[in-house]
């Protein structure tokens, strides 16, 4: 042993020298033509805001509550109704014909009962004398209660029939505009088909949906702009941040009341909203993370970006908020300053290429 030992040092030695070498820098592979974007703060990207769509606090979407026939449809879309207006007719034969046949029966149920009444109060009388026995008058009694409830029920069914012809006058809830009309006259309807709807063009609001991350900025100062497809731009009058935020989208709603306008945009419409909370919040921080949607690839349910990293393609998976026209904003995953690739179809075949080029090493 005492002979070896000068042997095995030298081999130690140079095994521990191999084991210390650093390891070889990680080249970069990645196309020199593969199209990249610099992750910028969306407070500082143009045409900032939120696309939200405007709609009617007060709207009513009327249907028929009897069936029948359309016999007469008094306006049409646009026109200006006042609460009350008939806005159509359904023929009303079956209806009437239910009420008058409920008439009857309520007169026949007075009369029996009036009968009943009248009997129970001479069998009440004949009994302090002892004409007639006790069980006569329980029977009376009961014969009266009796006459009493099917009076009742009479009563009831005529009250019922008397509504479901009602039902044949469609009349307007509130003041409003017509803003649909889905029957034509001489169409036959059943209960729950759809007639006409009408909303109230002075009671208008938006409601648009920003990423949770910026939900508490938006409460801590409510300040907005609208601005409106036409070009107008107003101040809401009130701004309502929902305290809850979507299960699905990640996202808080945003209720903004519009003011009282004199010329009304329709419900329905697009409409840009502009938080001051989005430019700089609290903190002094700028506004969240907006990406092209183009650059996002979606593997089933997960959604990532391919993000530039020493040289490398490395897919990052995000969590993503509302989307803007071609843009999505990014709750998490990315910060200012992260080089992402555009197009991830591209960035696939970057990473086959660099796998190659490292010989199908996989990082």
């Amino acid at each position: 042993m005492r002979t070896l030992r000068p042997l095995l040092l030298p081999v130690l030695l140079s095994l521990a020298a191999c084991g210390s070498e650093p390891a070889p820098a990680t080249v970069s592979t990645l196309p020199k033509d593969l199209a990249t974007f610099t992750v910028a703060s969306a407070g500082t990207l143009p045409g900032r805001g939120w696309d939200g769509v405007i709609e009617a606090v007060r709207r009513a979407d009327l249907t028929a509550q009897t069936a029948g026939r359309v016999s007469v449809v008094n306006v049409d879309v646009n026109d200006r109704v006042k609460a009350g207006d008939v806005l159509l007719r359904i023929t009303a034969v079956e209806q009437e014909a239910d009420a008058n046949a409920a008439r009857a029966q309520l007169r026949a149920a007075e009369a029996s009962a009036a009968e009943a009444e009248q009997n129970y109060r001479r069998f009440a009388a004949l009994s302090g004398a002892q004409y007639v026995s006790k069980a006569q008058v329980d029977q009376a009694r009961a014969s009266r209660d009796s006459a009493a409830a099917a009076r009742n029920a009479a009563a009831a069914s005529l009250a019922r029939a008397a509504q479901l012809a009602t039902y044949t006058l469609v009349r307007a809830p509130f003041d409003g505009v017509m803003a649909r009309r889905d029957v034509e006259p001489g169409e036959t309807v059943a209960p729950g088909r759809a007639l006409a709807s009408v909303y109230a063009p002075d009671a208008l609001r938006i409601e648009v949906a920003v990423p949770q991350t910026r939900a508490d900025a938006i409460r801590r100062d409510p300040t907005a702009e609208v601005v409106l497809a036409d070009g107008r731009k107003l101040v809401p009058a009130e701004v309502i941040v929902f305290p809850a935020a979507d299960v699905a989208s990640h996202s808080v709603n945003v209720r903004l009341k519009l003011p009282h306008l004199d010329a009304p945009p329709a419900p329905g419409t697009t409409a840009k909203v502009v938080f001051a909370a989005d430019a700089v919040d609290a903190d002094g921080a700028k506004g969240g993370v907006r990406i092209p949607a183009s650059s996002i690839a979606q593997r089933g349910e997960l959604s990532g970006v391919y993000v530039v990293a020493d040289g490398r393609l490395l897919l990052r998976q995000l969590r993503l908020g509302a989307r803007n026209g071609d843009m999505v904003d990014v709750i998490s995953g990315l910060q200012p300053g992260d080089v992402v690739a555009r197009d991830p179809v591209a960035a696939t075949r970057a990473i086959a290429v660099q796998r190659t080029a490292t010989g199908g090493r996989r990082d």
